[in-house]
């Protein structure tokens, strides 16, 4: 079934869109009166250790939209407010509250998340600046790079509160570290410090001081902004994801679509930067021209492709 959602508004700025306030938005710097190329997605229940709401479900599924669209923004900062990333789902609220009349209709929250990130063009950065359990760690299996507090307690505790894998996670977590370790970290249901071996390589860096995860991560968020072409990394990430299953049709996918960047004007502005020793000015938008095929994946009703509303174009 084709989506084909209404054109979004673009914001003047994302720090005075209102959201639920389970979410706050910020540009990097703060304050900034204009969209910053790096925006910070914050989860803000820093009394209840963050733990996850249905609000958190409608901030995400509105933000992540836009930030698809939205040329200004090029890389997402997801962190936590007070020590804790995230305590998992709220238990003060409860399972039940979740349950649709119908079994068939009900959508996962924590998925509903993952997908929107997971489906947003613009890469996301997890600065994990303390302990997350259960959706506080599914949340985070889309994103492109996780920065981890050295001190801090993770896992995927579903099996000890009597439920099952979510946040599509069933697909990221065995891919991200292998059958073994995710056997291991959901049969166990334990909690471990992000250096523990069952994680692999699950967090990409793991910082000794948590006052430096979000700088450490809103550092590498800077750098990818600033040289990485926005339609590549996009592309790139949706071949490896969505990858078609075999070396041969690796390769088939992979020619079709290097073929069309080699005549893209991101191709161009990228050689031209290298030879000039100058940071690249990466303008191609994907929207305009795209690859032949993409997507070349089955897409479904679950809420995707939003586009932006021509008066709202900044």
């Amino acid at each position: 079934m084709i989506y084909d959602p209404e054109p979004l508004e673009l914001p003047a700025s994302y720090e005075k869109l209102p959201t639920t306030g389970h979410v706050v938005v910020s540009h990097h710097p703060p304050g900034s009166p204009t969209v910053t190329p790096v925006v910070v997605v914050t989860l803000n229940r820093p009394a209840n250790h963050n733990a996850f709401t249905g609000q958190m479900v409608l901030d995400f599924e509105k933000l992540f939209p836009l930030f698809d669209v939205d040329e200004r923004v090029k890389v997402v900062v997801l962190t936590g407010a007070g020590k804790n990333f995230c305590a998992g789902a709220d238990l003060d609220i409860g399972f039940r509250s979740h349950i649709d009349k119908q079994a068939s209709d009900h959508r996962d929250g924590g998925g509903r998340v993952a997908l929107a990130i997971h489906r947003c063009r613009k890469p996301t950065i997890a600065a994990m600046q303390g302990s997350a359990v259960g959706v506080g760690m599914t949340m985070t299996l889309p994103a492109v790079i996780r920065v981890a507090y050295e001190k801090g307690k993770y896992g995927f505790v579903f099996g000890r509160r009597g439920i099952v894998l979510e946040s599509c996670s069933s697909y990221f977590l065995p891919r991200l570290v292998g059958f073994s370790n995710a056997n291991y970290l959901v049969g166990t249901g334990g909690v471990f410090p992000p250096t523990s071996k069952h994680f692999g390589d699950l967090f990409n860096e793991i910082i000794p001081d948590a006052s430096k995860v979000l700088p450490r991560a809103l550092e590498l968020a800077t750098e990818i902004a600033e040289n990485v072409s926005p339609t590549s990394s996009y592309l790139n990430r949706a071949l490896m994801w969505r990858n078609p299953g075999t070396a041969e049709e690796a390769h088939l996918l992979e020619s079709k679509i290097i073929y069309h960047s080699f005549k893209s004007e991101d191709q161009t502005e990228g050689v031209k930067a290298f030879f000039e020793k100058r940071k690249p000015n990466f303008r191609a938008n994907l929207d305009n021209n795209p690859p032949a095929g993409v997507p070349w994946w089955t897409e479904v009703d679950t809420g995707r492709n939003p586009k932006v509303k021509a008066s709202s174009k900044l």
